[in-house]
């Protein structure tokens, strides 16, 4: 049996949209780790980090991604910054093939500038957040089994790259 295919990379990479087309056609599961946490909280993410933290809400990253990571036939998507976490990294190493979405900051920008549900985002100079986040995620997103540039490519591109590489490992 293959191992599970996470996703990780900066906020706004495009990791929920390709995991999608990823899960259909490998006929894999998907879930979205950001999103179970908002459904099990009944809340937004944003409105977590307002109200009980950033700390809150990496303990709590971390145990459900643990929980996930572990299932089989799986396509994931990680929070942002969940591979920074040592534990979920380690636990995504051996379930499953890592594949880092990157993507430069200019791009970066263009895609989140009228975003309102990024906590890290908020009342703040995108610009300068954005390249702070990016250069103190980029190594620990090195370790990666893949590394995949994204600029220039769509979904569908980014998708069929990761599939050659995943069938291929």
């Amino acid at each position: 049996m293959k191992k599970n295919l996470a996703l990780t990379g900066m906020m706004g990479v495009g990791k929920t949209s390709i995991g999608k087309i990823l899960s259909q056609k490998l006929s894999m599961k998907f879930i979205d780790i950001d999103q179970i946490i908002e459904r099990k909280l009944n809340t937004t993410i944003s409105d977590i980090f307002k109200k009980k933290g950033e700390k809150f809400f990496r303990k709590y990253e971390e145990k459900i991604t643990l929980n996930e990571v572990s299932k089989l036939n799986t396509v994931i998507s990680l929070g942002g910054g969940a591979f920074i976490n040592p534990k979920i990294r380690r636990q995504v190493q051996i379930h499953c093939t890592s594949f880092w979405l990157d993507l430069d900051v200019p791009l970066l920008k263009e895609r989140l500038i009228n975003s309102k549900k990024r906590p890290l985002l908020k009342n703040n100079d995108l610009n300068s957040v954005l390249e702070k986040i990016y250069k103190d995620r980029k190594k620990i997103y090195a370790l990666a089994d893949f590394k995949i540039d994204c600029k220039k490519l769509n979904v569908e591109t980014v998708a069929n790259k990761i599939i050659e590489l995943y069938e291929s490992k």
